[in-house]
């Protein structure tokens, strides 16, 4: 009886102490400099919720950080994810080729985890314009080696019909060249992981922004110079977040997740890099919305009416969500720039520019790192082309034209920036703590109520 009363009585003091720093607390916040139950503001304790880490208007844009996390979050993000797997917005059309224009090919198309082997031309239908490729699922020499980086090609036959095809000034490949183009089914075929690292990855990045995006000091670039390396750093920047978001963890049991200390150490890290993801997905989704009325009228015709209607419908609801148009109706403003006498010539220089980096990505050695590669860099270059006319000059009578081919990239392109915010602002935090060690073990509670609570169970 008296170790029971002891213990009460031990219980007693214990419960009577924390309620000595409840009142404590509230008796000095008044007058004490912040302080919560987990530490000060200042030097937060890591069992207090994060402040957003990223705050205020997007540089160059018309929203802020938090209203750009809260409409992807809510908006958009369940929206895209539903229109990409439509079959109108599944197929890409593209040249998987391998022939670098920048420097002698140096043999990694021939890889077997890079190539796919060419297939009959019954495989797909007339429609398709004389596409020659293709993969049977039976066929298994198409399919030897690893297949992370080799494209699956197997395609719905009554995937869709054609559009009519105009060329992209603001890109090098030629949309109009069926013969060279073949048809991939895009959810066969997900941005993740390859084993495309080394030199040859390095030396298309290097290219890209040495001989197109010289990173001058911010002083001596004009504003049209830095939003063309700002889109380039925000698609990196992407790009890296779906790599380690899907990752090959071991190869040996072909599991699969996240790598986020890779991701931090390529993005998080460096708050220019998330902030120019903010600034792509900001400029693009401005172009989506300039050409709502185009997209509206659009004929999504795949041969299947029921689909082809819920893709309309899907997109209509896209482009005039109410709570999208409140929030940020203008995610940017295109009408700044361009001004001066400099402005056709510097418009003229930078499409030149961004044709370059399109080019580029015939030199990757990895075959499915080329076909996102050239989906998301035709993304951009029609949201450019939406945005900043069709041929470089400056004139509003212009009526745009898009073809099927520039209308399927910028909307991936759109749901990939869109996936890669929504995985930095829901991982970021705990990923930036875990790999800058600020997570105490669990054997040392670094908080004082956790502290108190430990000592409490320890008796």
């Amino acid at each position: 009886m008296a170790g029971e009363k002891g213990k009460t009585k031990r219980w007693g003091w214990a419960v009577g102490a924390l309620i000595a720093v409840f009142v404590a607390v509230a008796m000095t916040s008044r007058t004490a400099p912040k302080i919560s139950f987990f530490g000060r503001s200042n030097k937060p304790c890591n069992c207090t919720q994060e402040t957003h880490k990223y705050s205020g208007i997007v540089e160059d844009c018309c929203c802020d950080y938090e209203t750009v996390d809260h409409i992807n979050k809510e908006v958009l993000h369940p929206s895209l994810q539903e229109l990409v797997k439509t079959p109108f917005f599944r197929y890409f059309k593209v040249k998987l080729w391998c022939d670098c224009p920048f420097w002698p090919d140096d043999g990694m198309c021939r890889l077997r985890d890079c190539s796919v082997c060419e297939c009959p031309d019954n495989e797909f239908p007339e429609s398709f314009k004389k596409p020659h490729h293709g993969l049977p699922l039976d066929d298994l020499v198409c399919q030897e080696g690893k297949p992370e980086a080799a494209v699956d090609r197997t395609l719905d036959k009554k995937a869709f019909r054609g559009w009519t095809e105009i060329d992209n000034p603001w890109t090098n490949d030629d949309e109009t060249d069926n013969a060279e183009m073949t048809y991939v089914n895009l959810q066969l075929n997900p941005e993740r992981y390859t084993g495309y690292t080394g030199p040859s990855a390095r030396r298309i990045w290097d290219a890209v922004y040495a001989e197109n995006c010289p990173k001058y000091p911010s002083e001596e670039l004009c504003a049209e110079e830095r939003i063309l390396y700002k889109l380039i750093s925000g698609l990196h920047s992407s790009i890296s977040v779906h790599i380690a978001s899907d990752y090959l963890l071991d190869e040996t049991t072909q599991m699969w997740g996240s790598n986020l200390p890779l991701m931090y150490d390529r993005v998080l890290r460096y708050p220019d890099r998330v902030r120019n993801l903010y600034f792509t997905f900001l400029f693009v989704l401005r172009a989506v919305t300039k050409a709502a009325d185009y997209l509206e009228h659009a004929e999504y015709d795949t041969g299947n009416l029921n689909e082809d209607l819920k893709t309309q419908s899907l997109v209509r609801q896209l482009l005039y969500n109410p709570n999208l148009q409140a929030a940020c109706p203008v995610p940017f403003d295109e009408a700044k720039l361009w001004k001066g006498q400099r402005g056709p010539e510097l418009k003229q220089k930078i499409q030149n520019q961004f044709r370059n980096i399109s080019a580029l990505m015939d030199c990757v050695g990895c075959e499915k790192c080329r076909l996102w590669g050239k989906l998301q860099v035709l993304g951009l270059g029609t949201a450019l082309k939406i945005l900043f006319s069709v041929d470089g000059q400056q004139n509003t009578d212009q009526t745009l034209h898009l073809q099927r081919n520039e209308v399927i990239a910028l909307m991936n392109l759109l749901n990939r920036l869109s996936e890669s915010l929504k995985f930095v602002n829901e991982m970021g935090p705990s990923t930036e703590r875990l790999v800058e060690g600020q997570i105490s073990p669990p054997t040392a509670p670094s908080c004082p109520i956790q502290r108190m609570w430990a000592s409490l169970k320890s008796r």
